[in-house]
């Protein structure tokens, strides 16, 4: 089957990737990664992206339009829906429409691969953008990934990507707050 695997970084797409790989796709890496912030932050996993896909000879399509006010602009629309749920809508929904453009079987996103995602959102995402979405839990190849990661010295980012995420992981009082809330 020929696979467009979305990729949000490059220690998340090397579970993934050598997974369907290994197991007869045709895989092609799609770096589409609107939300991440600031532009600094982008830049450099986009530059992990392509050294680590040129490393291992990966076939890539690369978005690089870099959309900050298009993004805040559909948080602060959306209102109450979750931010994630936002996030994973535009990633998979415009990855969707590309696989469809270019003639793949099927699409997927490394985001399966962090435990720190909402993987029930990302089916429910996926599944809404195309029928074609095929859902894998690769929680399980976290911790490899990021040891492959550290051992190639590719870079390794220390929050998902969107502001918000930036301000939990930076800002402690922020953090504090958001685990009382889910916590209950």
């Amino acid at each position: 089957m020929k696979i467009l695997l979305h990729s949000c970084c490059a220690p998340c797409l090397i579970g993934p990737f050598h997974s369907l790989r290994e197991r007869g796709h045709e895989v092609t890496a799609y770096f589409y990664n609107p939300n991440i912030m600031p532009y600094r932050e982008f830049r450099r996993r986009l530059t992990a992206f392509r050294d680590y896909t040129k490393l291992e000879s990966i076939p890539v399509i690369i978005d690089e339009n870099y959309k900050l006010e298009y993004m805040l602009r559909r948080y602060l629309e959306r209102g109450e829906i979750p931010r994630c749920r936002i996030c994973y809508e535009e990633r998979l929904g415009h990855t969707g429409k590309i696989a469809l453009e270019k003639g793949f079987d099927a699409f997927a996103t490394t985001l399966a691969v962090s435990p720190y995602q909402d993987h029930e959102l990302i089916r429910t995402a996926g599944r809404e953008a195309s029928e074609h979405f095929l859902y894998e839990d690769w929680r399980p190849l976290f911790t490899e990934n990021h040891e492959k990661a550290k051992k190639l010295g590719i870079y390794m980012q220390g929050y998902c990507g969107c502001i918000f995420s930036e301000e939990e992981r930076y800002r402690p009082s922020v953090r504090k707050k958001i685990q009382k809330e889910r916590i209950g």
